[in-house]
């Protein structure tokens, strides 16, 4: 089949283009590289931020329409898969439709349809970014968000897409439950592609020495993420066993410098409001880290999983996260172990091959 996939978030279109070309796929990646993480794509399509910028960036998505036809499947990354306004994205997404074959959206992150779950009454999850129980949460990042896209254009689009589109995949446990009631006939659940790393990648801890527990920080994500309360947590974790642990911390580094900083730690901490690990702690995972953050059950009902667990599961809680540090801290015999079951769970739940298999299927059944 000759593919076509625009936009792109953590790296999930192109290592799922890799994963398809595995198979003998023809696929194209369009897309900005994810902003300042610049991952590859073969078309690559960048806003500038300028004075003019807007107009130079509309003009060329417009000069790049004709080459994006005659596709038997076009996926993109989110609603708002261009650096546009919704209103300007609505006329291009109904050209992408009309000139190829069948066209799905992603729920990889954030939409309308995840604001309205968090929001809604009743909860849909027991805690999110926006609630904790029956609880609001107030903070400049749900106002935001909610101004976004309640209401607004972006919601208008995001409907529209969800209606008209052929199906829709979702990448978590979380969106997959925030697009079931009204797109259940049309949704599937598959999880984000991850190459296993390299061996050489790989370094299992042994109880000679300290446990290195890794955190990274960006300023402007910090309240939505949780990481404030988890770095309270590790702090008093390190603070009362300087012997046993170390933090690293990285707070707003180059992705070159983040990834280096993880392949020398054994535990990640990420995702506080989470119910499954996001793309930076599958990643983690695949270098045989541990990951402390969302792991709830419903993460692994979904993947079909009922041995390994080889994630931390923590709540909105500092209280709750600091008690599973130490219990780490405490247990290290057991790290080695766990972080094989990291790996192992890649392996057989995110592998690119395997994923792209369960994208065909579903892209032919739909």
């Amino acid at each position: 089949m000759k593919i076509l996939l625009i936009g792109e978030y953590s790296n999930v279109h192109w290592t799922l283009a890799e994963g398809l070309r595995s198979l003998g796929h023809k696929v194209c990646v369009v897309s900005n590289g994810d902003f300042w993480k610049n991952y590859r794509r073969d078309i690559s399509l960048v806003r500038k931020y300028s004075k003019s910028g807007g107009i130079s960036y509309l003009l060329k998505t417009y000069a790049l329409l004709p080459w994006l036809r005659g596709y038997d499947i076009v996926q993109i990354i989110n609603p708002m898969f261009l650096e546009l306004k919704a209103e300007r994205i609505t006329p291009i997404y109904h050209y992408l439709k009309r000139h190829n074959g069948k066209i799905f959206l992603g729920a990889f992150g954030m939409d309308a349809y995840w604001v309205e779950a968090c929001t809604r009454e009743p909860r849909a999850f027991r805690y999110s970014d926006f609630n904790i129980g029956d609880r609001s949460i107030d903070n400049y990042y749900t106002r935001e968000q909610a101004a976004d896209w309640k209401d607004t254009p972006k919601a208008i689009l995001n409907h529209e897409i969800a209606e008209s589109c052929n199906g829709i995949i979702a990448g978590m446990y979380e969106y997959h439950t925030a697009y079931k009631e009204k797109h259940g006939d049309k949704l599937t659940y598959i999880p984000f592609p991850i190459h296993p790393e390299e061996k050489e990648a790989v370094v299992h801890y042994t109880t000679d020495r300290k446990l290195r527990i890794f955190i990274g920080i960006q300023k402007e994500r910090s309240i939505y993420k949780g990481t404030d309360i988890m770095l309270r947590a590790l702090e008093r974790t390190v603070q009362k066993y300087p012997d046993e642990c170390e933090m690293l911390k990285a707070e707003s580094v180059p992705f070159e410098e983040y990834s280096r900083m993880v392949n020398d730690c054994d535990i990640l901490i990420d995702q506080l409001y989470g119910y499954s690990p996001g793309m930076n702690a599958l990643l983690a995972m695949s270098k045989g880290k541990i990951v402390v953050g969302g792991a709830e059950e419903e993460c692994y009902a979904i993947n079909g999983e009922s041995n390994l667990r080889p994630m931390v599961n923590v709540v909105p809680d500092e209280e709750d996260v600091f008690n599973k540090l130490e219990w780490l801290v405490l247990n290290r015999y057991k790290v080695a172990k766990m972080q094989e079951e990291s790996i192992e769970y890649i392996a057989k739940h995110h592998h690119p091959r395997k994923v792209a298999e369960k994208y065909l299927k579903f892209w032919k059944e739909k």
